[in-house]
């Protein structure tokens, strides 16, 4: 009597895990091409057909926001800060601190300039933190558009599509700002054991290391590693 064998299908992937997958691999897509990258280049390099993506993501668009809001997170660093070892001496844990942030800042950069030089911006979609504007929003940017005239005080601002609306806003605040406290708080956890021996609170010095290595990640390309300097001088001061 012949047995036949039946073959179970295995389980598809879920929507949610999909969309993982496939920002997971546009994220170097855009950090090489910017928003020029195309949907089938990003479907040949998932190994997919192009059609999935625009089933896991309304237009390209939505798929740009979420590759930005992903760079965004912080759950790789936090693992990082999470994952070093408490038995280490304390200028050791930071510099592994200061070697993971700065490179998850570095990530961000990448995409964000990406981004900003092909010309885009993030829409105004939910969930999707805006990155801030610094001093040099207020010249032309290097994709050459030119910024917005100037209003006067009182002056309504025109309702133009894409401009994040003050609730919009608002929540990107709190969301860099729900960020950031995660960060200080992981990092506070790096000076606990040393507590009894510190000039300020762990939490306090933490927001301090923060706000330095957030600074450092500003450096221009090329510039020499600084992560060992830097808790070097924190630790025991600029003076010999």
């Amino acid at each position: 009597m012949e047995t036949t064998t039946v073959r179970r299908r295995a389980p598809g992937m879920s929507p949610e895990r999909r969309r993982q997958m496939i920002v997971a691999v546009a994220l170097p897509l855009i950090a090489e091409h910017g928003a020029a990258v195309t949907t089938s280049q990003i479907a040949r390099a998932a190994g997919i057909g192009e059609a999935t993506i625009f089933r896991a993501f309304t237009d390209k668009d939505e798929l740009l926001d979420a590759c930005m809001a992903e760079a965004l997170r912080p759950d790789h660093v936090l693992e990082q800060l999470a994952a070093i070892p408490l038995d280490q001496p304390l200028t050791e844990r930071l510099v592994e601190a200061a070697d993971a942030m700065r490179a998850h800042m570095a990530r961000i950069g990448t995409v964000i300039a990406a981004l900003h030089v092909s010309g885009r911006r993030p829409r105004d979609r939910p969930g999707v933190p805006l990155p801030p504007r610094g001093p040099e929003a207020t010249s032309r940017d290097p994709a050459g558009t030119p910024p917005p005239p100037k209003r006067e005080a009182g002056t309504p601002a025109p309702d133009r599509e894409g401009d994040p609306s003050p609730e919009r806003e608002d929540t990107a605040r709190l969301d860099r700002e729900s960020s950031f406290g995660e960060t200080r708080t992981a990092l506070a956890e790096l000076f606990e054991p040393e507590r009894d021996s510190l000039r300020l609170p762990p939490e306090r010095l933490a927001a301090l290391f923060l706000a330095m290595v957030f600074s450092s990640a500003r450096q221009p390309e090329g510039a020499p590693e600084l992560s060992a300097d830097l808790v070097d001088v924190f630790v025991h001061g600029a003076l010999t």
